[in-house]
């Protein structure tokens, strides 16, 4: 994995951690993160492209 995705799936794991109330069930947690992760991975190459530009 690149610098790039590493830092990127960090930033969205670590916001994640702290939006997501402890109260919640680990099920709906788990929903949660992996819709996160879904969404995270299709903007990845999007936001790549936008703030590196074509290379």
């Amino acid at each position: 994995m690149d610098p790039i995705t590493a830092s990127f799936y960090a930033a969205v794991c670590g916001l994640l951690a702290i939006a997501l109330p402890p109260g919640l069930r680990f099920a709906v947690r788990f929903v949660i993160g992996a819709a996160v992760g879904v969404v995270a991975s299709a903007l990845l190459p999007v936001l790549q492209g936008a703030l590196l530009g074509a290379y």
